[in-house]
């Protein structure tokens, strides 16, 4: 096993160079994030449809509220991320500890009281929630493999 620019007994290897990306391939995969948020309501109707014939209308409602859930979460997510990067680059501070603590608390204090009292209601409401909660994941794996079709099919 050889590392980049080490010597080997068969030459020197040379370092890696970083590929560099057409602005339209960097264009289509700067649009991820946005394609992703697009993605979850697809995947969430589609999945309540799913839920509704295999689970009756507990598990259905219930994975309506978790794919909510998990659409605020990733929108809010989004514009924290977003918002902190250009924090960083403009001003060279980052957020302060404490408020992004805070923010991040929020998402799971909502999570956890709409799971108490989804359970409260129906506990197979509750199975419901956690299925959309795995909403953004899905959409995440529909963006993977686009991404993947797209960059063979244009040879990127």
């Amino acid at each position: 096993m050889s590392l980049e620019g080490e010597n080997t007994e068969f030459g020197s290897v040379p370092p890696a160079e970083p590929a560099e990306l057409s602005p339209l391939a960097d264009a289509f995969y700067s649009g991820a994030a946005a394609r992703i948020t697009r993605y979850i309501p697809v995947l969430g109707a589609l999945g309540a449809v799913l839920a509704w014939w295999r689970g009756g209308a507990w598990f259905a409602a219930g994975f309506v509220v978790g794919g909510a859930i998990s659409y605020v979460n990733f929108y809010w997510l989004k514009r924290v991320v977003n918002a902190l990067a250009e924090r960083v680059t403009h001003s060279g501070r980052s957020e302060g500890g404490r408020t992004a603590l805070t923010r991040f608390l929020f998402r799971y204090a909502l999570i956890a009281v709409a799971a108490y009292v989804i359970f409260n209601i129906s506990a197979r409401s509750l199975f419901g929630m956690l299925a959309g909660l795995f909403l953004p994941a899905a959409a995440i794996v529909c963006e993977a493999v686009y991404e993947a079709y797209v960059a063979l099919r244009r040879g990127w």
